[in-house]
């Protein structure tokens, strides 16, 4: 089994976390943010320490990849790139929004069979970024950059809905439908993480450390001719 150093910076919490053998052995969080620019640094320093301590030496970096805050994610894939180029490790990418779907899963909070989970981020206003999962994570509909009104989800609310991130209930106020439930106090953290990376690393699913970018910036990067970067 693998050793992995997780990072998450996507919204106002700052998280680190550190697994061996499929446990996680190391965890920190900051809630009252967004002080990542303050927190992250020792927080790194803090798992790295531990694990060195402990003669366990890492594997892999794995880092929220967004979409989420500009500046939390750069400084997240910052200090990850930087840690993969030191020690000469793997670099994972782990979407944000399919990352807010984990604890909803592990902790069972949806019952039927046939629901979809909607985890979303707040944008501004009545907009989110969005992505529609079945319960096994596979992707029903990609990440949307949505305005929400009632009619938004109306061709999926047939079936039971699950809302969940800090995007979520604002628009409880307009999804009016019986199938549109509300999850409150999700929130993306490192040590949830562990179950992504893993699966990740058994497809050798891996991000080029030199030209990895957060997901506001992938369209953008993805027109500059190679020679560029």
């Amino acid at each position: 089994m693998s050793s992995i150093l997780f990072i998450e910076t996507s919204t106002n919490v700052c998280s680190v976390a550190a697994s061996h053998e499929g446990e996680i052995i190391f965890n920190k969080e900051d809630h009252s943010g967004p002080y990542h620019n303050e927190r992250l640094g020792s927080y790194i320093d803090e798992a790295l320490s531990f694990t060195d301590n402990h003669a366990i030496p890492l594997d892999y970096v794995a880092v929220s990849c967004g979409p989420g805050s500009y500046t939390g994610l750069r400084i997240g894939v910052s200090m990850a790139k930087g840690i993969c180029y030191g020690r000469g490790l793997r670099l994972i990418g782990v979407p944000t929004l399919e990352l807010l779907c984990v604890p909803v899963l592990l902790r069972e909070m949806v019952a039927e069979e046939d629901a979809l989970l909607c985890p979303m981020l707040d944008a501004r206003r009545m907009e989110v970024y969005a992505q529609v999962f079945d319960r096994a994570l596979r992707e029903v509909r990609p990440i949307h950059s949505d305005v929400v009104d009632e009619t938004t989800y109306s061709e999926y609310l047939s079936r039971p809905m699950y809302f969940f991130g800090n995007g979520a209930a604002k628009c409880m106020e307009a999804i009016h439908s019986p199938n549109a439930h509300l999850i409150e106090g999700i929130e993306p953290l490192a040590k949830n993480m562990l179950p992504l990376a893993e699966k990740r690393i058994a497809t050798e699913k891996f991000e080029d450390v030199a030209y990895f970018v957060p997901f506001y910036l992938k369209d953008f990067v993805a027109k500059l001719p190679r020679k560029l970067l």
